[in-house]
């Protein structure tokens, strides 16, 4: 599966458990470990696991193979590597703390709604 349709999946399914602020990085141009970063947020733990599980699901039915999933029992930042996409889900708490969009910043911000389409 084309990286980018497994990431707008994974954005779908984030949208479904109404994930909060959800950013796209496109960093195939400034690291090789993925294409793309998705980083989305939470209210609490149940949701932020709310979350994952539903990427898990949605990705895992279209053919993504989850290569490794950290994070899920803390549920305060879970990253989930499907090879050319990572998942990041958080709290809002550690979201604020890690900041990975600022580390990321080298990367290509996507509009999320342009990249839906």
């Amino acid at each position: 599966m084309e990286a980018k349709e497994l990431a707008r999946l994974a954005i779908k399914a984030l949208e479904d458990k109404k994930a909060e602020d959800i950013k796209i990085i496109d960093i195939s141009k400034v690291s090789v470990i993925a294409d793309y970063f998705i980083i989305a947020g939470g209210n609490n733990r149940n949701q932020v696991q709310a979350l994952s599980d539903n990427v898990d699901e949605t990705c895992g039915r279209a053919g993504g193979k989850l290569r490794q999933i950290e994070g899920y029992e803390s549920a305060k930042w879970i990253l989930m590597d499907y090879n050319d996409i990572i998942v990041h889900i958080f709290s809002k708490e550690d979201r604020l703390f890690y900041d990975l969009e600022r580390i990321w910043s080298d990367g290509t911000f996507i509009d999320k709604e342009e990249f839906m389409d």
